[in-house]
Protein backbone atom coordinates (compact mmCIF):
# COMPACT_ATOMS: atom_id res chain seq x y z
CA UNK A 1 0.00 0.00 0.00
CA UNK A 2 1.34 3.56 -0.80
CA UNK A 3 0.40 6.82 -0.18
CA UNK A 4 -0.43 8.32 -3.38
CA UNK A 5 -0.82 12.20 -3.93
CA UNK A 6 -1.51 13.92 -7.72
CA UNK A 7 -0.63 17.04 -8.57
CA UNK A 8 2.39 16.52 -6.72
CA UNK A 9 4.26 19.38 -8.19
CA UNK A 10 1.78 22.17 -7.74
CA UNK A 11 1.86 24.78 -4.86
CA UNK A 12 -0.21 22.02 -2.33
CA UNK A 13 0.95 18.88 -3.60
CA UNK A 14 4.26 19.88 -2.65
CA UNK A 15 3.37 20.50 0.73
CA UNK A 16 1.38 17.38 1.07
CA UNK A 17 4.54 15.78 -0.03
CA UNK A 18 6.30 18.15 2.52
CA UNK A 19 4.56 17.46 5.78
CA UNK A 20 4.21 13.13 4.63
CA UNK A 21 7.95 13.35 4.47
CA UNK A 22 8.49 15.04 7.78
CA UNK A 23 6.34 12.33 9.41
CA UNK A 24 8.45 9.85 11.57
CA UNK A 25 6.28 7.07 10.75
CA UNK A 26 5.57 7.81 6.71
CA UNK A 27 8.99 5.77 4.95
CA UNK A 28 9.66 7.66 1.76
CA UNK A 29 9.35 4.69 -0.26
CA UNK A 30 5.99 4.63 0.92
CA UNK A 31 5.23 8.12 -0.63
CA UNK A 32 3.87 8.29 -4.56
CA UNK A 33 4.15 11.65 -6.71
CA UNK A 34 1.72 11.58 -9.42
CA UNK A 35 3.50 14.08 -11.98
CA UNK A 36 3.20 15.03 -15.58
CA UNK A 37 6.58 16.01 -15.81
CA UNK A 38 9.50 13.92 -14.32
CA UNK A 39 12.01 16.27 -14.63
CA UNK A 40 10.16 19.11 -12.41
CA UNK A 41 9.94 15.96 -9.37
CA UNK A 42 13.68 15.23 -9.50
CA UNK A 43 14.57 16.72 -6.47
CA UNK A 44 11.15 14.46 -4.85
CA UNK A 45 12.88 11.10 -6.45
CA UNK A 46 16.14 12.53 -4.90
CA UNK A 47 14.02 12.20 -1.75
CA UNK A 48 12.97 8.46 -2.27
CA UNK A 49 9.52 9.28 -3.22
CA UNK A 50 8.40 6.84 -5.91
CA UNK A 51 6.89 8.71 -9.27
CA UNK A 52 4.29 7.92 -11.41
CA UNK A 53 4.07 9.89 -14.54
CA UNK A 54 0.08 10.78 -15.62
CA UNK A 55 -2.19 13.61 -16.83
CA UNK A 56 -5.40 14.35 -15.69
CA UNK A 57 -6.07 15.18 -19.69
CA UNK A 58 -4.98 12.11 -20.84
CA UNK A 59 -6.96 9.29 -19.32
CA UNK A 60 -4.85 6.51 -20.67
CA UNK A 61 -1.35 7.66 -19.07
CA UNK A 62 -3.52 7.05 -15.98
CA UNK A 63 -3.75 3.41 -15.92
CA UNK A 64 -0.48 2.85 -14.05
CA UNK A 65 -1.21 5.21 -11.70
CA UNK A 66 -2.24 3.68 -8.61
CA UNK A 67 -2.52 0.42 -7.15
CA UNK A 68 -5.11 -2.05 -4.86
CA UNK A 69 -4.92 -0.57 -1.36
CA UNK A 70 -3.41 2.58 -2.25
CA UNK A 71 -4.35 5.65 -0.21
CA UNK A 72 -4.93 8.42 -2.83
CA UNK A 73 -5.20 12.48 -2.62
CA UNK A 74 -7.03 13.93 -5.83
CA UNK A 75 -5.21 17.36 -5.64
CA UNK A 76 -8.12 18.86 -7.83
CA UNK A 77 -6.70 20.67 -11.14
CA UNK A 78 -6.06 23.78 -12.04
CA UNK A 79 -7.35 24.56 -15.19
CA UNK A 80 -10.84 25.43 -14.28
CA UNK A 81 -13.62 24.65 -17.01
CA UNK A 82 -11.86 21.13 -17.35
CA UNK A 83 -11.70 20.17 -14.51
CA UNK A 84 -14.67 17.75 -14.63
CA UNK A 85 -13.70 15.44 -17.13
CA UNK A 86 -10.31 15.52 -15.45
CA UNK A 87 -10.97 14.25 -12.15
CA UNK A 88 -13.72 12.08 -13.82
CA UNK A 89 -10.40 9.80 -15.33
CA UNK A 90 -8.70 10.29 -12.39
CA UNK A 91 -11.68 8.39 -10.41
CA UNK A 92 -12.14 6.11 -13.03
CA UNK A 93 -8.43 4.91 -12.74
CA UNK A 94 -8.63 4.88 -9.13
CA UNK A 95 -12.00 2.63 -9.20
CA UNK A 96 -10.20 0.12 -11.89
CA UNK A 97 -6.91 -0.07 -9.30
CA UNK A 98 -9.59 -0.64 -6.37
CA UNK A 99 -7.94 1.71 -4.19
CA UNK A 100 -8.60 2.31 -0.68
CA UNK A 101 -9.08 5.99 0.11
CA UNK A 102 -9.77 8.77 -2.58
CA UNK A 103 -9.74 11.98 -0.27
CA UNK A 104 -10.26 15.20 -3.05
CA UNK A 105 -9.55 18.62 -2.40
CA UNK A 106 -12.63 20.30 -2.94
CA UNK A 107 -14.23 23.88 -1.60
CA UNK A 108 -15.68 24.97 1.62
CA UNK A 109 -19.23 24.38 1.73
CA UNK A 110 -18.84 21.68 -0.93
CA UNK A 111 -22.65 20.47 -2.33
CA UNK A 112 -24.72 23.80 -0.85
CA UNK A 113 -21.40 26.46 -1.87
CA UNK A 114 -23.53 28.55 -4.20
CA UNK A 115 -20.67 30.78 -6.03
CA UNK A 116 -19.42 29.85 -9.58
CA UNK A 117 -16.11 28.56 -8.75
CA UNK A 118 -17.20 26.07 -6.75
CA UNK A 119 -19.39 23.96 -9.25
CA UNK A 120 -16.62 21.76 -10.52
CA UNK A 121 -15.96 20.62 -7.21
CA UNK A 122 -19.46 19.78 -6.47
CA UNK A 123 -19.81 17.88 -10.17
CA UNK A 124 -16.49 15.92 -8.54
CA UNK A 125 -17.96 14.64 -5.45
CA UNK A 126 -21.14 13.76 -7.00
CA UNK A 127 -18.88 11.72 -9.40
CA UNK A 128 -17.04 10.66 -6.68
CA UNK A 129 -19.66 9.39 -4.67
CA UNK A 130 -21.28 7.44 -7.55
CA UNK A 131 -18.51 5.96 -7.97
CA UNK A 132 -18.38 3.48 -4.33
CA UNK A 133 -14.85 4.24 -3.78
CA UNK A 134 -14.03 5.16 0.24
CA UNK A 135 -13.66 9.16 -0.44
CA UNK A 136 -12.57 11.82 2.21
CA UNK A 137 -13.82 15.18 1.27
CA UNK A 138 -11.10 18.19 2.34
CA UNK A 139 -13.65 20.87 1.43
CA UNK A 140 -10.72 23.73 1.61
CA UNK A 141 -11.58 27.11 2.09
CA UNK A 142 -10.13 30.06 0.71
CA UNK A 143 -5.78 29.98 0.58
CA UNK A 144 -4.39 33.42 2.67
CA UNK A 145 -1.82 33.18 -0.09
CA UNK A 146 -4.74 33.94 -2.76
CA UNK A 147 -4.18 37.56 -0.78
CA UNK A 148 -0.70 38.16 0.67
CA UNK A 149 0.99 36.54 -2.95
CA UNK A 150 -0.44 39.92 -4.11
CA UNK A 151 0.83 42.37 -1.76
CA UNK A 152 2.86 43.82 -4.42
CA UNK A 153 0.11 46.10 -5.95
CA UNK A 154 -1.29 46.74 -2.46
CA UNK A 155 1.63 48.32 -1.61
CA UNK A 156 2.04 50.46 -4.75
CA UNK A 157 -1.53 51.49 -4.13
CA UNK A 158 -1.56 52.10 -0.71
CA UNK A 159 -5.23 50.09 -0.82
CA UNK A 160 -6.75 46.61 -0.90
CA UNK A 161 -9.58 46.42 -3.78
CA UNK A 162 -12.66 43.97 -3.47
CA UNK A 163 -16.04 43.84 -3.85
CA UNK A 164 -16.81 42.13 -0.52
CA UNK A 165 -18.37 44.83 0.90
CA UNK A 166 -18.22 43.54 4.82
CA UNK A 167 -17.98 40.52 4.37
CA UNK A 168 -15.17 38.52 6.28
CA UNK A 169 -12.63 35.23 4.93
CA UNK A 170 -12.08 32.19 7.48
CA UNK A 171 -8.77 31.40 5.23
CA UNK A 172 -6.11 29.30 6.14
CA UNK A 173 -2.44 28.75 4.68
CA UNK A 174 -1.69 26.11 2.04
CA UNK A 175 0.76 24.52 4.44
CA UNK A 176 -2.34 24.16 6.62
CA UNK A 177 -4.33 22.68 4.25
CA UNK A 178 -1.53 20.15 3.05
CA UNK A 179 -0.98 19.11 6.68
CA UNK A 180 -5.00 18.17 7.20
CA UNK A 181 -4.33 15.83 3.76
CA UNK A 182 -1.72 13.91 5.22
CA UNK A 183 -3.62 13.96 8.60
CA UNK A 184 -6.16 11.95 6.52
CA UNK A 185 -3.84 9.63 4.73
CA UNK A 186 -2.08 8.42 7.04
CA UNK A 187 -4.16 8.38 10.34
CA UNK A 188 -6.95 5.90 11.01
CA UNK A 189 -8.53 4.98 7.83
CA UNK A 190 -11.54 3.77 9.78
CA UNK A 191 -11.91 7.59 11.20
CA UNK A 192 -11.47 9.46 7.96
CA UNK A 193 -13.34 6.87 5.41
CA UNK A 194 -16.65 8.26 3.51
CA UNK A 195 -16.04 11.57 5.72
CA UNK A 196 -16.55 15.40 4.60
CA UNK A 197 -14.52 18.15 6.27
CA UNK A 198 -15.29 22.07 5.73
CA UNK A 199 -11.70 23.29 6.22
CA UNK A 200 -11.00 26.60 7.04
CA UNK A 201 -8.97 29.31 9.36
CA UNK A 202 -9.88 29.92 12.87
CA UNK A 203 -10.80 33.69 12.22
CA UNK A 204 -12.73 35.58 9.76
CA UNK A 205 -11.12 38.65 9.04
CA UNK A 206 -12.76 41.44 6.85
CA UNK A 207 -10.54 43.05 4.16
CA UNK A 208 -10.88 46.20 6.58
CA UNK A 209 -8.52 44.44 8.81
CA UNK A 210 -6.37 42.84 6.20
CA UNK A 211 -5.58 46.30 5.20
CA UNK A 212 -4.75 47.83 8.59
CA UNK A 213 -3.12 44.52 9.26
CA UNK A 214 -0.59 45.11 6.23
CA UNK A 215 -0.10 48.95 7.30
CA UNK A 216 0.92 48.17 10.72
CA UNK A 217 3.42 45.85 9.07
CA UNK A 218 4.67 47.84 6.38
CA UNK A 219 4.01 51.20 8.00
CA UNK A 220 2.41 52.46 5.12
CA UNK A 221 -1.80 53.98 4.50
CA UNK A 222 -3.16 51.59 3.55
CA UNK A 223 -7.05 51.74 3.44
CA UNK A 224 -9.79 49.00 1.82
CA UNK A 225 -11.82 50.71 -1.30
CA UNK A 226 -14.77 48.49 -1.24
CA UNK A 227 -15.98 49.37 -5.24
CA UNK A 228 -18.77 47.52 -7.40
CA UNK A 229 -18.32 44.39 -8.79
CA UNK A 230 -18.45 45.82 -12.33
CA UNK A 231 -15.87 48.23 -11.41
CA UNK A 232 -13.40 45.84 -9.80
CA UNK A 233 -13.56 43.78 -12.68
CA UNK A 234 -12.46 46.42 -15.03
CA UNK A 235 -9.85 46.98 -12.66
CA UNK A 236 -8.36 43.48 -12.44
CA UNK A 237 -8.39 42.99 -16.72
CA UNK A 238 -6.85 46.73 -16.97
CA UNK A 239 -3.99 45.45 -14.56
CA UNK A 240 -3.18 42.36 -17.07
CA UNK A 241 -5.49 39.77 -15.03
CA UNK A 242 -7.03 38.10 -18.02
CA UNK A 243 -10.68 38.04 -18.07
CA UNK A 244 -12.01 34.49 -17.06
CA UNK A 245 -9.42 34.74 -13.44
CA UNK A 246 -10.91 38.37 -13.14
CA UNK A 247 -14.47 37.18 -13.17
CA UNK A 248 -13.57 33.75 -10.94
CA UNK A 249 -12.11 36.76 -8.18
CA UNK A 250 -14.94 39.26 -8.45
CA UNK A 251 -17.42 35.98 -7.68
CA UNK A 252 -15.43 35.13 -5.02
CA UNK A 253 -15.45 38.21 -3.68
CA UNK A 254 -19.44 38.10 -3.99
CA UNK A 255 -19.43 35.05 -2.02
CA UNK A 256 -17.57 36.32 0.46
CA UNK A 257 -20.20 39.64 0.93
CA UNK A 258 -22.82 36.81 1.52
CA UNK A 259 -20.48 35.18 4.47
CA UNK A 260 -19.84 31.67 2.25
CA UNK A 261 -15.99 31.99 2.94
CA UNK A 262 -16.52 33.29 6.48
CA UNK A 263 -17.35 29.76 8.42
CA UNK A 264 -15.05 28.39 11.11
CA UNK A 265 -15.57 25.24 11.36
CA UNK A 266 -12.71 24.14 13.84
CA UNK A 267 -12.41 20.62 11.24
CA UNK A 268 -8.67 22.17 10.10
CA UNK A 269 -7.50 23.20 13.44
CA UNK A 270 -8.38 19.30 14.91
CA UNK A 271 -6.81 17.77 11.99
CA UNK A 272 -3.66 19.35 12.17
CA UNK A 273 -3.52 18.89 15.78
CA UNK A 274 -2.86 22.65 16.73
CA UNK A 275 -4.38 26.51 15.57
CA UNK A 276 -4.28 27.26 12.47
CA UNK A 277 -1.73 29.60 10.98
CA UNK A 278 -2.88 33.86 11.66
CA UNK A 279 -3.01 35.92 8.92
CA UNK A 280 -0.42 38.21 10.38
CA UNK A 281 1.98 35.94 10.31
CA UNK A 282 1.12 35.05 6.67
CA UNK A 283 1.45 38.96 5.82
CA UNK A 284 4.71 38.97 8.02
CA UNK A 285 6.67 36.62 5.88
CA UNK A 286 5.12 37.98 2.62
CA UNK A 287 6.54 41.48 3.50
CA UNK A 288 9.68 39.84 4.52
CA UNK A 289 9.98 38.10 1.12
CA UNK A 290 9.08 41.12 -0.88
Amino acid sequence: MSIVVTGATGQLGRLVIDSLLSSPTVPAASVVAVVRDKAKAADLAERGVELRIADYSKPETLAGAFAAGDRVLLVSGSEVGQRVAQHAAVIDAAKAAGVAQLAYTGVLGGDEADFDLAAEHKATERLILASGLPYTFLRNGWYTENYTANLAPVLAHGAVVANAGEGRVASATRADYAAAAAAVLTGPAEEHLNAAYELSGDTAWSFAEYAAEVAAQSGREITYSNVPAEAHLAILTGAGVPAPFAEILVDVDRAVEHGALARQTGDLARLIGRPTTPIAVTIKEALAGS
